[in-house]
């Protein structure tokens, strides 16, 4: 079974927030991979971008289907993983380490208690299988 670690935030499309200071890193969770597949690439924004909440910042592609990226946040893009450029399988291998997407400087942090802590994202998950 797939395990969310607790530090994180998620949404219902799939992506997780972890607070680091005043930025926010963000990716996608291993439900997500696990639907996707082996990822062949990602897609990702420029750092400087903004993005609003829930609003398309990127594609993640794999041999199953392409899927659109939801930022968690509105805010500006910090820092992207340009690893990912060459190397996508990282998302597979690493969902929550090595396989980061983007970091965000947040304009409203409080939006990060809109989302969910692992427990509520399992709970949510448990309502789509079946």
């Amino acid at each position: 079974m797939a395990e969310y670690p607790a530090e994180l935030k998620y949404t219902k499309d799939h992506e997780w927030a972890k607070v680091e200071g005043d930025v926010v890193r963000i990716g996608i969770t291993e439900y997500a991979v696990e639907q996707l597949g082996d990822v062949t690439l990602v897609d990702l924004p420029e750092a400087g971008d903004a993005v609003e909440s829930a609003g398309h910042f990127g594609d993640i592609e794999s041999v199953k289907a392409v899927s659109e990226l939801f930022a968690p946040l509105t805010g500006e893009v910090v820092e992207v993983n340009q690893a990912l450029a060459d190397q996508p399988e990282l998302v597979n291998d690493a969902p929550y380490g090595d396989g980061w997407m983007v970091v965000l400087k947040p304009s409203d942090p409080a939006q990060l208690e809109g989302l969910m802590d692992a427990a509520a994202y399992q709970q949510f998950l448990g309502t789509l299988d079946g």
